[in-house]
């Protein structure tokens, strides 16, 4: 009856350890979609410092010695526009890692 037991609890340990392991081809999907995630994460921060350039060039068009509301409001507005890209892509960058 001790052997039977024994037996019975080494397959039980084995199955539940290869079930625990993922394959190769689960690594790989896992490594893709990551690689994914990580070229959307640096796309966002381009689109954040290429916003803030625009809005950088924006200012320094102002006519004025000092910024204008209008210059002001437009590289505002730039900011804000590229930041929404950017989290965006952040969003999406999530929720290609949550497919893991």
């Amino acid at each position: 009856m001790n052997n039977h037991l024994k037996v019975v609890f080494t397959v039980v340990m084995l199955a539940f350890i290869l079930s625990a392991c993922d394959s190769r081809e689960e690594n790989r999907r896992e490594n893709v979609l990551e690689q994914k995630a990580d070229r959307m994460e640096e796309k966002a921060d381009m689109t954040r410092k290429s916003g803030e350039a625009a809005a950088d060039r924006v200012e320094k068009r102002d006519p004025g010695l000092i910024n204008s509301p209008s210059t002001d409001r437009a590289a505002e507005a730039t900011r804000e526009s590229s930041e929404r890209s950017a989290d965006q892509m952040e969003e999406q960058a999530d929720r290609i890692r949550e497919q893991k």
